[in-house]
């Protein structure tokens, strides 16, 4: 009987259950993040007062950008006029008119552009429309 001298324990850290933890939440967060793919057109949104509002999961998104070419999604409307853009907005959305449709347009475009993506939304029957704009600087103050 060793009354003196005690032998101490190896303490270990078992980290392979820790890796299988951390890998476990590393696919977790991989999978149910969403990748938002942006068109290639730059848009410079315009500056507005109002307080920012959520923005929808499901919404279709109408890009113009400064030199008046459309993109729906991430898709860009070939040609120019109305009837391309319905084609095209017809071919994204498919039969659901309840989407709400969000139009991000540059703050250089014509005024002409916006009005003419929002006969076509109107046409096609989509009755929930939105505006994109970024906040300015007084609304932060």
């Amino acid at each position: 009987m060793r009354i003196g001298s005690r032998r101490e324990d190896d303490f270990e850290i078992n980290v392979i259950s820790l890796i299988d933890v951390l890998l476990t939440l590393l696919m977790f967060f991989v999978l149910s993040t969403t990748f938002i793919e942006h068109s290639r057109l730059k848009v410079d949104l315009p500056k507005a007062d109002a307080e920012a509002r959520d923005a929808t999961d499901n919404a279709l998104t109408v890009m113009i950008d400064r030199d008046g070419h459309y993109a729906v999604g991430s898709d860009e409307v070939p040609g120019e006029g109305i009837d391309p853009l319905k084609a095209t907005l017809e071919r994204v959305a498919g039969t659901d008119r309840n989407r709400v449709v969000v139009i991000r347009a540059d703050a250089n475009t014509a005024h002409q552009n916006v009005v003419r993506a929002m006969d076509a939304v109107g046409q096609l029957g989509f009755t929930h429309l939105s505006i994109a704009t970024t906040p300015s600087e007084a609304a932060g103050r």
